[in-house]
């Protein structure tokens, strides 16, 4: 039997791994609010962009999520090379998320949080925001294509929580 839980273990492991996303059963996603490290912002060129400078956003763009599985707005039009302020808004009275990627991207991780909804992760890209409170995320979209901002809760991305952002160039 402990062959077989460090086998199962050793796979979800690997395939968190895998996926780029760091697991630890040590903290529950669900309803626990994820502080930001005090530390600088880890910038990694992402398919969508990379984290930007605050200093460097021209135009905040407000979003507000909550119980109905639906951000408002839905859809987002940036310039490549445009750096926005995002405030989120959590209107409901659950934890939701906003996670920006690509329609893959964010459907594979939707898959690992069924799985393992106790992953923690802290990207530049990810706000979790609580229930009836705000976050703030600064982005710099360098490379044009249409993009996703999710939910990716396990239920709240299956229930269509789920918006664009275009990214159209110069």
């Amino acid at each position: 039997m402990k062959t077989y839980h460090r086998t199962l273990s050793g796979a979800a492991l690997a395939l968190a791994l895998w996926a780029g996303l760091a697991w630890s059963p040590a903290q529950a996603h669900g309803d626990q609010d994820h502080a930001k490290s005090a530390g600088p912002v880890h910038k990694e060129q992402k398919d969508w962009g990379i984290a930007g400078e605050a200093r460097d956003a021209r135009r905040t763009i407000e979003v507000a999520m909550g119980d109905d599985m639906r951000f408002a707005p839905s859809a987002i039009k940036v310039r490549q090379g445009e750096t926005v302020r995002f405030v989120i808004r959590n209107r409901g009275q659950l934890m939701h998320e906003f996670v920006i990627g690509t329609e893959q991207a964010n459907a594979e991780h939707a898959a690992l949080m069924v799985k393992f909804p106790d992953m923690e992760h802290d990207e530049p890209y990810m706000a979790h925001v609580a229930p009836g409170k705000r976050s703030d995320m600064v982005w710099t979209f360098n490379r044009p294509g249409t993009f996703q901002f999710a939910c990716l809760i396990a239920g709240h991305y299956q229930s269509g929580m789920v918006g664009t952002i275009e990214v159209t160039s110069r």
